[in-house]
């Protein structure tokens, strides 16, 4: 039977269309994603089949890092350096497409426009947000375990064993 819209229930490569929840046997729990990427190439490394292999974060929490504080000052500084640089490359495009050769009027133009635009916008969305600091986000997980598709999750441990052994102080 095939799907209604064509194509099947995976996309090319195996991963699924819809978001699904993983499936296979842990083999290997690590506290951060560079530990588990690890993992991965370790087994890699020991030429075990890795398409078996999927990393995942469990506990998410969202992570909002504070950059720095906000004031007119500084939004309507960035508005107005981000558009001059939008600005100067608009008018280098256009300069370069004139018919007597580089035109420099383009690129003048589109610098003032592009700050004058941009500080605007700047503006209305510094008014508008309720915030006086800058954040970055970001999607952690508490811990990245490894799982492995059941017909080879026990060579996978096994090949994990191998690399807890070699690396003092970590975990799986």
């Amino acid at each position: 039977m095939s799907a209604p819209f064509g194509g099947g229930g995976r996309a090319a490569g195996g991963l699924p269309r819809l978001p699904t929840p993983p499936s296979g046997w842990p083999i290997g729990s690590y506290a951060t994603y560079g530990e588990a990427q690890h993992a991965v190439d370790f087994l890699a490394e020991k030429e075990f089949g890795v398409t078996d292999v999927t990393i995942v974060g469990v506990d998410l929490m969202l992570v909002e890092r504070v950059l720095g504080r906000l004031s007119w000052g500084r939004v309507l500084g960035t508005g107005a350096v981000s558009g001059a640089w939008f600005g100067l490359i608009i008018g280098l495009l256009l300069g370069m497409f004139d018919n007597q050769g580089f035109a420099w009027q383009p690129m003048i133009g589109g610098v003032v426009l592009g700050v004058l635009a941009w500080t605007v916008f700047a503006a209305i969305s510094y008014g508008m947000s309720r915030r006086d600091f800058s954040s970055a986000s970001q999607l952690v997980a508490g811990r990245y375990d490894v799982l492995c598709q059941p017909r080879s999750a026990e060579q996978g441990r096994e090949l994990l064993a191998q690399l807890a052994l070699r690396s003092p102080g970590s975990t799986g």
